[in-house]
């Protein structure tokens, strides 16, 4: 049965309110953290982007929980070598079982800065696979050198590596990106209740294959202000299509989310407010598609009274309706 975790948004929050967060949420009864990875916020009004590898230092002193990156793009700000020895040195830090590299393919908000072109779906896909096997040949702990398509590496050596090498998941919004998550990864990322795609990953891997998922909420003291909250700060959240993937700057997001309405995220699918039952409704959706781990995120300032809400209602009543899981047994 699954897990229930906390995702920590850095382009929302700035790195001590992260690391409050983190140790809030353990105290609170989650059981596992995601944590994202930005260069830019989506738009100026989250306002923070904290670099990942030196949070999850922070997090590695703060609290016993395992982490994930969701998502971690290693093929064009950052060069797979060096992604692998960040995540060798995440994991030796946290220790065995408690660091997983989630990958994806990125999104030109983060990845343009440099100056380098912004390849195409297909090219970015590739660009991952070969990305992927660069981090797995440095974990082996031997010297690697590498001519490929897209990158070079020259007589490199990981010195720094964990007990235990992490897993490394891959996220999914296509059915190419699930054919590649299907051949290489070691478990499936998404941030969908997508029961088909969870179904073509076991059906790939075998039926215990790990997958983690997660979404987004908000709480404030009235559903009210709690869609205030959300379209404020994540209307981004449902914009169309490759929109995300392909707009370079927090100002286009900005432009393009005046087309998102206070009521459609009014009507989406984030749960709003301080109702438990609505907040377990969501976690239902992401428990029927066959997810172990499932992450929330919380929008707002409200943070501390997003925690009281699940250590007082929310997790305790997620143990009673999946007693097998982890959480129920402590």
């Amino acid at each position: 049965m699954p897990r229930f975790g906390y995702f920590l948004s850095a382009e929302d929050h700035a790195p001590g309110e992260l690391v409050e967060q983190a140790v809030l949420a353990q105290d609170a009864g989650f059981e596992s953290l995601w944590i994202s990875d930005h260069f830019h916020p989506w738009n100026d009004e989250q306002g923070n982007a904290a670099f990942v590898w030196t949070m999850i230092g922070a997090l590695a002193q703060a609290t016993d929980l395992p982490v994930t990156t969701a998502v971690t793009c290693p093929t064009v700000r950052v060069h797979p070598a060096i992604v692998a020895q960040a995540a060798a040195t995440s994991a030796a830090l946290l220790g065995p079982g408690r660091f997983t590299l989630g990958l994806g393919s990125g999104e030109a908000l983060n990845e343009h800065i440099l100056g380098d072109p912004w390849p195409h779906a297909e090219r970015r896909l590739a660009m991952l696979e070969e990305a992927v096997g660069i981090i797995r040949a440095l974990w082996t702990g031997e010297v690697v050198s590498h001519s490929g398509e897209f990158y070079t590496v020259d007589s490199a050596r990981l010195y720094t590596l964990p007990e235990q090498l992490p897993p490394i998941f891959l996220s999914s919004f296509g059915p190419k990106s699930l054919e590649l998550a299907c051949r290489i990864a070691d478990g499936f990322v998404s941030v969908q209740p997508d029961a088909d795609s969870v179904a073509a990953f076991r059906d790939a891997k075998g039926p215990q294959a790990p997958t983690q998922a997660g979404f987004k909420s908000s709480y404030a003291a009235t559903r009210d202000e709690a869609v205030d909250h959300m379209h404020r700060l994540w209307p981004n959240d449902l914009l169309p299509g490759e929109l995300p993937q392909v707009l370079p700057s927090p100002q286009h997001f900005e432009q393009a989310a005046q087309l998102v309405t206070r009521d459609m995220v009014a009507d989406g699918p984030a749960p709003l407010g301080p109702d438990a039952e609505t907040h377990l409704a969501a976690f239902a959706q992401y428990v029927d598609a066959g997810f172990d781990d499932i992450h929330v995120s919380n929008v707002g300032p409200d943070y501390r009274g997003f925690f009281a809400l699940y250590k007082n209602e929310v997790l305790p009543e997620l143990a009673r309706r999946h007693p097998s899981s982890p959480g129920a047994a402590r």
